[in-house]
């Protein structure tokens, strides 16, 4: 979601307190005037710990170090650990145009902590306006600076606003539920969470062809369920994304690579893809279990190829034939998709998150860390 700030910015933020505003919800931002705590996400799920965050070089270095992320919370924590800052400030010898000026050269400081992140940018951009504005009115440095705290007690009152009341609606494919592991499954159980916290708003099933085991076996898990659930042909995906009906993409995996490369059922590359076009995170859940160090990407992997039959006779090859004799057929179960194209594992020890330096998984150390183990 992309931050947006509502025309009226002279309106006051007098609510903002986000340790208040929302009752049982786990929150990455506590916010009130004149202080700022993070969500250490970095320590989850074994430990809930917030950092506290005194102005920008402390909101830099957690975004940086990826104590708080998502894009829109990183924009979010940028503007108010500079609100937090400015403040707290102590005789700020300057005009109203050398207080636009240490605001404008503090938020591209912050910027540059996670350039890419398109929400933090905008949001800069959307700020700085806002202080140019001021500055051309005030009299005083003080006036700007509270204009800026107050556009940034704004940012994040819209986007609890907008998010309080916004459920998500998730894609899924194959069968990761209780019929293809041993307990809850893994993408499939985190959609019944989701549905158990009351956060989903839809599933979204792929049929899986050719052997159609989600039309078979993850349709049949979500109504048992009573999960609000559509399944959609394979070559849906990419138009139901494009309208806008898909929140995130949440798939299981066969074997996961020390790098981050994941196979899982055919089709699964090809949502990633999609997924990436249009903006939409894309998540495996996999147990520790399905985690093999002993490959280092994704291109060690063999991958099974199934019986033509599947292809050739309906009902995945149990059925009549339903292509023309003769044609030659292939037919791999899986394909790769590499660690670029997502966001995080999940697993039953945590969420492997990138590290931000490279943009890339340490499955070495998260494992190592998780079973209580030093890295050598």
């Amino acid at each position: 979601m992309m931050i947006e700030l509502k025309k009226d910015y002279n309106r006051k933020s007098h609510k903002t307190d986000g340790r208040a505003r929302i009752d049982n919800t786990l929150r990455a931002i506590c916010y009130k005037r004149g202080a700022l705590q993070l969500l250490d996400q970095r320590k989850l799920p074994l430990e809930t710990v917030y950092l506290d965050i005194q102005g920008s070089i402390d909101g830099w270095n957690a975004i940086r170090d990826m104590v708080v992320r998502g894009a829109p919370a990183i924009a979010i924590a940028a503007a108010l650990s500079l609100a937090v800052e400015v403040a707290n400030l102590k005789d700020f010898n300057g005009t109203s145009r050398d207080a636009a000026s240490f605001l404008e050269s503090k938020l591209e400081y912050l910027v540059s902590s996670r350039p890419t992140a398109v929400n933090l940018s905008d949001a800069a951009i959307k700020l700085k306006e806002i202080i140019s504005k001021a500055a051309s009115t005030a009299v005083v440095a003080d006036s700007v600076f509270q204009a800026y705290i107050e556009a940034a007690e704004i940012m994040l009152d819209d986007d609890q606003q907008q998010n309080n009341s916004k459920k998500f609606s998730v894609l899924t494919h194959c069968n990761t539920g209780s019929l293809a592991t041993a307990g809850y499954g893994t993408a499939l159980g985190v959609i019944r969470s989701l549905h158990a916290e009351g956060v989903l708003e839809r599933a979204y099933c792929t049929e899986t062809r050719p052997f159609n085991q989600g039309s078979r076996l993850t349709a049949f898990e979500l109504v048992h369920e009573k999960i609000p659930a559509t399944l959609i042909a394979d070559s849906a995906a990419a138009a139901l994304m494009k309208e806008g009906r898909v929140s995130a993409v949440i798939v299981g995996a066969d074997r996961v690579t020390a790098n981050g490369d994941t196979a899982n059922k055919i089709g699964t590359y090809s949502l990633a893809l999609c997924a990436l076009h249009h903006h939409i995170p894309f998540y495996v859940a996999a147990p520790i279990t399905s985690i093999d160090l002993s490959l280092s990407t994704g291109k060690e992997i063999v991958i099974e190829e199934r019986s033509v039959k599947e292809l050739l006779h309906s009902r995945g090859g149990l059925g009549e034939q339903v292509a023309a004799s003769g044609i030659s057929v292939w037919n791999p179960a899986f394909d790769v998709t590499p660690a670029n194209l997502i966001a995080g594992i999940i697993t039953e020890k945590g969420v492997i998150t990138k590290n931000d330096m490279k943009d890339a998984f340490d499955i070495k150390d998260f494992i190592a860390k998780a079973m209580g183990k030093s890295t050598v």
